[in-house]
C-alpha cells in the first residue's frame, strides 16, 4: 500500500495510487492484551479484508482512555475476552471497503466511534437517542456484528477478540461501517485533534451540550478531572456557565482545569465536610448540574446530593464496572433532582460530528490542550503507565 502523505494545511491525507491491499490479508503491528493487566504485546499480527458493509482503516493516530484501561485490567469479570485489541480513540484513512458501503471510500480521513450509528433502526431514527440497536455501545462484544467471527489472528491463525467495535491498537483494523465517520471537509482539524472526537471530548462536550443542556449563568460541578471531566467544563464553558467547580484527589489538575473552564477546585481531602455540603456553601444550595466522571459510587452520591433541591440534574458519564447498585434512595429524588446516563455526549456519531468538528475547527472548544504526550506505537505501556499516574489526559500514539 502507498503511504499515505498530508496534502495540505489542515491535516487532510491523499492516497499516492490506488491500494495495493485491497482483498488481501494485512500483516501489521498491534498491541495485543492476553490477559487482565498484562503488559500489552507489540508484534505482527493478520487483518483480514473487510466483509459485507465493513470497512479497514489504516489508523494514524490513536489514544488511550480510561474505559480501555478499566476492561483491559479485568475489574469486571463479563467483559473478559483474551487475547483482544483494544483501543477506541483514533484517527486514520481509509484502505479498502467490502461489499455495500457507499458512505466511505479509499483515502477518505476518518474517525472511529464505538457507539455507531446505522441509521436504519428505530433507535437511530428517534431524534430523543443516539443509541443503535446492532452497533451501540458493548464492551463485552467481541467479534464483528456481521458473521461473528474476528478480522484479526496471530501469525498462527489464531483469532484476536474485537473491542468496543473499534479495535484501535493496530496499525490497521476492520470497523463495520455504522462504526465509521467520514471528516475530511468543512473543518481545519488536525489529524492528531481529530482523534479526540472518537470518543473523550466528544463524551463531556457533549453530555454538558446534549444531555444537560447547560445554560448560560449557570452554576456546574465536575466530579473527575480527566480528559472527559475537562471536556465537560470545556462544554460548560462554551455554554457560558459562571461557576464551574472541579472535584478531584489530585491537587496537579487544577491548574490544567483552570486553562479549560474550572473557576473553583475541591480536593476531598483537604475537607472536613462532605464534598456536597461544600459545594452547597459556593452556591446557594448547590449546582444547576453536575457530572459524575470517575466511576466510583460513593463520588456518585456525593455528585447527586451537589445538585440542587428543585431542579438540579446530575449526569453519569464514568464507566461503573463493579456490581453495586445506585446509592440513592427513592425518596431523594421527591426533592426534584434528576439523575440521568450520558453515551458518547448523546451525539449521533454519523449525523452530529461533522458539525461539531466544524465548531471545534472554530474555536468553539479547545482541542489542544487534551493532548499532553505523543509517543510512538511501540511504547504504549508507558502511556499506560502516564494514565494510571494521572499524568496524562490523552497521550496520542503515532505509528
Amino acid at each position: 500500500m502507498a503511504s499515505p502523505q498530508v496534502a495540505n494545511g489542515n491535516g487532510s491525507l491523499s492516497l499516492k495510487k490506488p491500494s495495493e491491499t485491497k482483498g488481501k490479508t494485512i500483516t501489521c503491528k498491534a498491541a495485543v492484551a492476553y490477559g487482565p493487566g498484562e503488559p500489552f504485546v507489540v508484534e505482527n499480527i493478520l487483518v483480514h479484508p473487510p466483509q459485507k458493509m465493513e470497512v479497514r482503516i489504516k489508523i494514524l493516530y490513536t489514544s488511550i482512555c480510561h474505559t480501555d484501561l478499566t476492561v483491559w485490567q479485568g475489574q469486571n469479570e463479563s467483559q473478559r475476552a483474551f487475547p483482544r485489541i483494544f483501543g477506541h480513540e483514533a484517527s486514520g484513512i481509509v484502505e479498502s471497503v467490502g461489499e455495500g458501503v457507499s458512505e466511505v471510500k479509499e483515502g477518505d480521513i476518518v474517525v472511529a466511534i464505538f457507539n455507531g450509528e446505522c441509521g436504519e433502526c428505530v433507535y437511530c431514527k428517534c431524534e430523543k437517542s443516539n443509541m443503535c440497536e446492532r452497533f451501540g455501545v458493548n464492551p463485552m462484544k467481541k467479534v464483528m456484528e456481521g458473521d461473528g467471527t474476528c478480522r484479526f489472528s496471530t501469525i498462527d491463525g489464531k483469532p484476536i477478540f474485537h473491542f468496543l467495535n473499534t479495535s484501535t491498537f493496530s496499525e490497521y483494523t476492520v470497523l463495520d461501517s455504522a462504526c465509521v465517520v467520514k471528516l475530511d471537509h468543512g473543518h481545519s482539524l488536525s489529524l492528531k485533534n481529530l482523534t479526540l472526537l472518537s470518543c473523550g471530548v466528544s463524551t463531556g462536550v457533549g453530555a454538558a451540550w446534549n444531555t444537560a443542556n447547560v445554560h448560560a449563568g449557570s452554576f456546574v460541578a465536575i466530579f473527575g478531572l480527566g480528559a472527559v471531566g475537562l471536556a465537560v467544563a470545556e462544554g460548560a464553558r462554551a455554554r457560558g456557565a459562571s461557576k464551574i467547580i472541579g472535584v478531584d484527589i489530585n491537587p496537579d489538575k487544577f491548574i490544567k482545569a483552570q486553562a479549560m473552564g474550572v473557576t473553583h477546585f475541591i480536593n476531598p481531602k483537604d475537607e472536613e465536610k462532605p464534598v456536597y455540603e461544600r459545594i452547597s456553601e459556593l452556591t446557594d444550595g448547590g449546582v444547576h448540574y453536575s457530572f459524575e466522571c470517575t466511576g466510583n459510587v460513593n463520588v456518585l452520591r456525593d455528585s447527586f446530593l451537589s445538585a440542587h433541591k428543585g431542579w438540579g440534574l446530575t449526569v453519569v458519564l464514568g464507566i461503573h464496572s463493579s456490581p453495586k447498585l445506585l446509592p440513592i434512595h427513592p425518596m431523594e429524588l421527591f426533592d426534584g433532582r434528576q439523575i440521568v446516563g450520558s453515551v458518547f455526549g448523546g451525539f449521533k456519531g454519523k449525523s452530529h460530528l461533522p458539525h461539531f468538528a466544524t465548531q471545534c475547527g472554530h474555536g468553539v472548544v479547545k482541542l489542544d490542550n487534551f493532548i499532553t504526550h505523543e509517543l510512538p506505537f511501540e511504547e504504549i505501556n508507558k502511556a499506560f503507565d502516564l494514565l494510571i499516574a494521572g499524568k496524562s489526559l490523552r497521550c496520542l500514539l503515532h505509528f
